[in-house]
């Protein structure tokens, strides 16, 4: 039984760390582009890996979502 909790602690803890990596996406997402041209291009060159990030992010965070649930219904 103490490994199955400590699984879900496990489990938990990067289930949060990744929703925080996503929300801060989101809101860089949101903000918007720099005005100064400059840091615009960097922004857009940047925008390719955030994406990745977040795509990767979600497909974990969805297997997590989905272990934690068998094993609460356990």
């Amino acid at each position: 039984m103490k490994n199955t909790e400590n699984k879900k602690l496990q489990l938990i803890e990067k289930r949060d760390e990744l929703r925080l990596r996503i929300e801060s996406i989101e809101k860089d997402y949101r903000t918007g582009l720099d005005p100064d041209s400059g840091e615009r291009a960097v922004q857009l060159e940047n925008a390719d890996v955030q994406e990745a990030i977040a795509k990767a992010a979600s497909e974990e965070l969805q297997r997590i979502e989905e272990e934690l649930a068998k094993l609460n219904a356990e």
